[in-house]
């Protein structure tokens, strides 16, 4: 199907939304490439079958932009865990001595890389968001710095931005590669990207320092919101799939911290991340309450997982029935979290960092335990 088939297309609905964090892409790569496996299997797909040819609309931010990216050009996930495993040391390249009184990565490796992953697949000099070679709709977040503001692009060619016709400064005519590494300039780790959008010069960073380093919500939302322009009509659970799939988490990161441990560094680096784990932690309960969620860890101790047929916990919410179904696939990077899959020998610090590209190898183990354990071919019965 091309994009403009699933403009159109009628229930079910299919969405998967990668959330951000570094390095740690690896563990969503793994859990993807088990979903494909699964997939793929089913009567009637060939070896050619990609994860573009299931989804309608794939979104993600920062490490999650990239990864959907490369879904959405159609790379099969042998060729995505490859990128990162052999891009590993170039996305985290120290930058100079000087330089690191802003940033501690150069950028200009992995922009290179990635304008040369996205030209060999497309054959494209310039791939732009409006790229005819992308096979499936997609959307990334961005923060504008310079409008303070979180900039949710999509290649939907309905939406407000994107109509060439009306706007000198179409969405549609950015180039790709330069918004998928907009998308991953965490501050401190990178230095911010430029674009010129129309006649504005805006400076963006990281996705992740929104409320949507898990986008899978917002993904929804864009889907169905008629001002979004896509109006997706999805009634019950069967009319929509959104597959969500974490990177980790880290609950127990301070939990032998003492008072007069937060001093103003500590405040200035802590922050930002439990901002985003709490941003990241709402995505996920505003997904089980409108959607029917068949699998996810426990949210905490009062909510539990909200589980379709979890009746001692309850999961009813302000919709009946619920909208869309609903999957969320992560891991728990701490030390019981780890035991649980299987894996007491992987040190939590050594998989907990963004830039842990020493521990690439763990990572990837993270991530097939995760989809040996949690990842099943009937949570898919129904969308085949």
């Amino acid at each position: 199907m091309s994009i403009a088939d699933k403009l159109t297309k009628q229930p079910p609905y299919k969405l998967l939304a990668l959330d951000g964090g570094g390095i740690r892409g690896l563990i969503a790569i793994e859990v993807l490439a088990e979903i494909e496996r699964l997939l793929k299997a089913q009567p009637g797909r060939g070896d050619d079958f990609v994860l573009a040819d299931y989804f309608d609309y794939v979104a993600g931010t920062s490490t999650g932009a990239v990864i959907a990216t490369c879904i959405a050009l159609g790379l099969p996930m042998k060729e995505v865990r490859t990128f990162y495993l052999e891009s590993a040391e170039l996305m985290f390249e120290k930058a100079s001595v000087l330089k690191r009184l802003h940033y501690k990565f150069e950028d200009e490796p992995i922009a290179k890389k990635l304008r040369s992953v996205i030209a060999d697949q497309t054959g494209e000099a310039i791939t732009t968001l409006g790229s005819s070679k992308l096979r499936t709709l997609l959307m990334m977040v961005l923060r504008n710095a310079s409008t303070d503001s979180p900039w949710p692009l999509s290649n939907n060619p309905q939406a407000k931005y994107n109509c060439p016709d009306d706007r000198p400064g179409c969405n549609l005519k950015l180039p790709l590669w330069q918004l998928v590494r907009a998308s991953t300039a965490a501050p401190t780790y990178f230095p911010p990207e430029q674009i010129a959008v129309g006649p504005n010069q805006f400076v963006f960073v990281d996705g992740g320092v929104t409320t949507y380093n898990n986008p899978a919500f917002q993904l929804f939302l864009m889907a169905t919101v008629e001002p979004y322009n896509l109006n997706w009509k999805p009634k019950k659970p069967e009319d929509m799939l959104l597959v969500s799939i974490g990177t980790g988490t880290s609950p127990e990161a301070n939990g032998s911290l003492q008072p007069e441990d937060m001093h103003l560094l500590f405040n200035a680096s802590s922050i930002p991340s439990a901002l985003m784990f709490a941003a990241l932690n709402e995505q996920d309960f505003l997904c089980r309450v409108f959607g029917k969620c068949l699998t996810g860890d426990p949210l905490d101790r009062e909510l539990h997982s909200m589980v379709d047929g979890s009746a001692k916990h309850g999961t009813r919410g302000p919709v009946d029935p619920k909208l869309f179904t609903y999957l969320r696939y992560n891991a728990e990077l701490t030390r019981p979290g780890l035991a649980a899959l299987g894996l007491q020998d992987i040190e939590p610090e050594n998989v907990q960092k963004l830039d842990s590209v020493k521990h690439k190898k763990d990572l990837q183990r993270v991530g097939e335990a995760v989809a040996r354990a949690n990842v099943k071919a009937a949570h898919f019965a129904g969308f085949n």
